[in-house]
C-alpha cells in the first residue's frame, strides 16, 4: 500500500439462480481477473453464491449447505490470492437464517456479517426469510466445517502492519436507512466500507444510487465500495443492472455501466481519508470500543495506479459544472465585497488596473459587487500606472477594459516618482535588481493609497492564492490592499474565471477585450520591454508554471501529503513518462494528452515551491482581509495558522532523497 494506495474491484459476475457451484466458479474466474489486476479487496453482490432471488428456495437445507460447502471450496481455492475477498450468502446461526458477508483471506473465512435491515415493503419480501441482524456481542462466533468464526455486524478487518487499512462491511438496505451500520463502522475506525447489494432497476434509481453511495461516502469520511447484482439473476418481477460503484469522500471514482455484468477497478488513497478525518474536528476520534479487530495479511507492492490524476485539481473538467464553478466564485468574491463596501460606507473602490489577469479579474468582481449595491459603476477608479515595463499591450488593453466596463479611468505615470525616490535613496536606474522592481510596486501601492482617502473609498487588492503560495508580492506593495478580492483564487482558475465572463458578457467590445488580456503572457511588467516592445518579464519563466505550483499547493495544504507523494501524483498527472528527461513541455504530448512536464522539471519547481512557501510566510502572515472561495486558502486568520520563522529542512530532505 505504497503512498496510501490500495486497489479495490467491485464485480457483478454472471449468476444462476440457486445453482451455488456455477457461481462459485464464476466467482473464482473474476476472482483470478482481479488478482491479475492487483486488486487487494474484492467485493461481490449480496448473496451471489445462491443468487438473491431463490426466495423460498432459501428455506431449502439442500441450498444452504450448498452455499456452505462453496463458501469452503472458494476459500481454499483462493488460499493463495492476495486479497480480502467480501462474498454474499445465506447462513444459520443459532436456528436462524441470516444474509450475511462472509470476508475470505488466504484460505481463511474471517467473519460473518449479517444484515441489519431487511425490506420487507414494495418488491422487498427478505424479512419472509431471513432474521434481522442486531447489535451484539463482537466475540459471538458460529461454527463453521469445524471452525469457530466471528459472527456479527461489529467486526473490523485490518491489514497487519497498515493501521490505516481497516475495512467493514453492511448488505443492500443498510445503506438505505436513516442509520446505516457503516456510520457506526467508520466511527469505530473503518476507512473503507463493503456493500454487498442486490439492488434491482427502476426508472431513475441509478442516479439516486450514485448520489447515495456518494453522499455517504463524504458523510463518513471513507472509501466506498458498492457490489451489487446483475444479469443473471431472476427476471419473474425484477431485472438487476450490475450498477457497481467505488466512491471516496463524495467523490465517485468508478462506476460501471448498467445491464452489462463486469468489474470495476480504482485505487483508494486511505491516506487522504486519513488525513481528513485528522482535519475534521467534528470527526470524533477512533476508539473501536465495542468492535471485534480481525487482522488479515497483505502483501506490500508498489502499485502503478488506474486511478485518474487531475492535473488541474481547482478546474472541474466538465464545462457546465465549470461554468456553474466559476459563477459561484465571482458571486462569493462580490458578495465579499459588497459587505465591506457597506460596512465602511465607502463611496468608491479604487484599483490598479495593469492588462494583466489578476487585476481584470479584480476589476470585474468590483463592478459586480457595485451592481449589487445598485451604485453607478463611475464610483470605481480604475488606475493605471505605466511604469519602465509597461508595455503598449497591456496598457491599451487596461484602458479599453475600464472604458467597457463603464469604470472611472485615471491615469498616473510612476516614472517620475521613481526617479526621484531612486535619487533619495541612491539607487542607480542602469542596475535592474530587487530594488529597481519593488520601488515601482511600492509607489503604485502608495498612490491607490491615497487616492481612496481622497475619494473616501477602499482599495481593492488583486493578487491570487498562487502568487501569495509564493510569495510572489512585493511586501507592503501590491502584496496590501483594504480587501483582497482574489487572495483565495489560484492562478490557473483565474484565467477561467475571466474567461467565462468573456464567454456571457453579452458585449462583443467586451469579450474581445478579455479574450486578448487572456492571451497576454503573465507578467509583473518591472522590467523594460524588449527592443520590439514586447514583455521581457514572464513570471512563469522565473518562478515555474503555474500549473505544477497550483497542483503542488492543492495536494499540499488539502491533505497534508509528503513531497514524495505529491511528486508521484504529479509524474501521473503530467505525463512524466512521456517527456524527455530535463525538459518541460513538450509540445507533441501536450497536444494529444496535456501537459507534459519531465520527471527533473517537476522536480526542480517542486523544490522551488517549498523553498519559497516557507521562506515567504512573513508575507500571509499579515494579509488583508479576503473571501475564501475553495478548500484552499491562506489566510493567517484561517486556514494557515504557520509560524514565519518555521524550518523547510525535513520537506527540502525528501526531495533531495527523491533526486537520488
Amino acid at each position: 500500500m505504497k503512498d496510501g494506495f490500495i486497489r479495490v474491484a467491485a464485480a457483478s459476475p454472471d449468476v444462476v439462480v440457486a445453482d451455488c457451484q456455477s457461481n462459485r466458479e464464476a466467482m473464482e474466474t473474476c476472482i483470478r481477473d482481479m488478482e491479475a489486476q492487483g486488486a487487494k479487496i474484492m467485493v461481490f453482490p449480496e448473496l451471489a453464491l445462491t443468487g438473491y432471488e431463490c426466495r423460498d428456495l432459501f428455506w431449502q437445507q439442500l441450498l444452504q449447505e450448498e452455499a456452505k460447502k462453496q463458501l469452503r471450496i472458494l476459500a481454499q481455492d483462493t488460499k493463495d490470492t492476495d486479497a480480502l475477498i467480501f462474498v454474499g450468502l445465506p447462513l444459520e446461526c443459532a436456528g436462524k437464517l441470516y444474509n450475511v458477508a462472509a470476508a475470505l483471506s488466504h484460505g481463511k473465512v474471517l467473519g460473518f456479517v449479517p444484515k441489519s435491515n431487511l425490506p420487507n415493503y414494495n418488491e422487498f419480501y427478505e424479512a419472509r426469510i431471513f432474521t434481522t441482524a442486531m447489535p451484539d456481542d463482537p466475540d459471538r462466533e458460529v461454527e463453521f466445517f469445524g471452525e469457530k468464526v466471528p459472527f456479527g455486524t461489529r467486526l473490523l478487518f485490518t491489514a497487519e502492519g497498515m493501521p490505516h487499512l481497516t475495512v467493514a462491511a453492511e448488505l443492500c438496505e443498510d445503506l438505505w436507512v436513516p442509520l446505516p451500520p457503516s456510520i457506526a463502522h467508520t466511527l469505530a475506525g473503518a476507512t473503507i466500507v463493503a456493500n454487498l447489494s442486490a439492488s434491482d432497476e427502476m426508472v431513475g434509481k441509478d442516479s439516486y444510487r450514485r448520489q447515495l453511495v456518494a453522499q455517504h461516502s463524504a458523510s463518513c469520511i471513507c472509501g466506498y465500495i458498492y457490489a451489487t447484482a446483475g444479469e443473471g439473476e431472476s427476471t419473474t418481477d425484477l431485472v438487476f443492472g450490475g450498477q457497481n460503484l467505488v466512491a471516496e469522500n463524495g467523490t465517485v471514482l468508478a462506476e460501471s455501466p448498467r445491464f452489462r455484468n463486469g468489474t470495476i477497478y480504482t485505487d483508494l488513497d486511505v491516506d487522504r481519508i486519513v488525513a481528513d478525518r485528522r482535519r475534521m474536528t467534528t470527526f470524533p476520534a477512533q476508539d473501536g470500543e465495542g468492535y471485534r479487530r480481525i487482522s488479515f495479511h497483505l502483501e506490500k507492492e508498489d502499485l502503478e495506479l488506474c486511478r485518474f490524476i487531475d492535473p488541474r485539481p481547482f478546474i472541474p473538467s466538465d464545462t457546465a459544472k465549470r461554468d456553474a464553478r466559476c459563477d459561484e466564485i465571482l458571486q462569493i468574491q462580490s458578495m465579499g465585497l459588497k459587505k465591506r463596501l457597506k460596512h465602511t460606507h465607502a463611496q468608491s473602490a479604487v484599483i490598479g488596473i495593469s492588462g494583466g489577469l489578476d487585476s481584470t479579474l479584480a476589476l470585474l468582481v468590483t463592478v459586480r459587487a457595485f451592481d449589487l449595491l445598485g451604485l453607478s459603476r463611475d464610483k470605481v477608479l480604475a488606475v493605471t500606472m505605466p511604469g519602465f515595463g509597461t508595455t503598449d499591450r497591456t496598457y491599451t488593453n487596461a484602458v479599453t477594459l475600464v472604458k467597457a466596463l463603464g469604470a472611472t479611468l485615471k491615469e498616473v505615470s510612476i516614472a517620475p516618482a521613481v526617479r526621484q525616490h531612486f535619487a533619495d535613496i541612491g539607487q542607480d536606474e542602469s542596475v535592474h535588481d530587487v530594488t529597481y522592481e519593488n520601488c515601482q510596486a511600492r509607489e503604485r501601492t502608495q498612490i491607490l493609497m491615497d487616492l481612496a482617502n481622497q475619494r473616501g473609498g477602499l482599495v481593492i487588492g488583486t493578487g491570487d492564492l498562487s502568487e501569495l503560495a509564493l510569495g510572489w508580492a512585493t511586501y507592503n506593495g501590491d502584496h496590501m490592499s483594504m480587501y483582497a478580492v482574489n487572495a483565495s483564487v489560484p492562478k490557473t482558475l483565474v484565467r477561467h474565471l475571466v474567461r467565462y465572463v468573456a464567454d456571457t458578457a453579452g458585449e462583443q467590445a467586451l469579450t474581445d477585450i478579455l479574450l486578448d488580456i487572456l492571451d497576454t503572457p503573465v507578467s509583473p511588467e518591472l522590467l523594460p520591454p524588449e527592443e520590439n516592445g514586447t514583455i521581457s518579464q514572464k513570471t512563469e519563466d522565473l518562478v515555474g508554471p503555474y500549473e505544477l505550483h497550483d497542483f503542488f499547493l492543492y495536494y499540499m495544504m488539502r491533505f497534508g501529503f509528503s513531497p514524495a507523494k505529491i511528486y508521484r501524483l504529479a509524474c501521473i498527472a503530467f505525463h512524466a513518462d512521456k517527456a524527455e528527461e530535463g525538459n518541460g513541455a513538450d509540445a507533441k504530448g501536450a497536444e494529444e494528452t496535456g501537459t507534459v512536464f519531465s520527471k527533473d522539471f517537476i522536480l526542480y519547481w517542486m523544490k522551488n515551491f517549498y523553498r519559497r512557501f516557507f521562506a515567504q510566510q512573513f508575507k500571509r502572515s499579515c494579509l488583508p482581509d479576503g473571501p475564501k472561495v475553495g478548500s484552499v486558502a491562506v489566510s493567517p486568520r484561517g486556514d494557515l495558522r504557520m509560524p514565519s520563522d518555521a524550518s523547510s529542512r525535513a520537506w527540502m530532505e525528501e526531495l533531495e532523497k527523491i533526486g537520488k
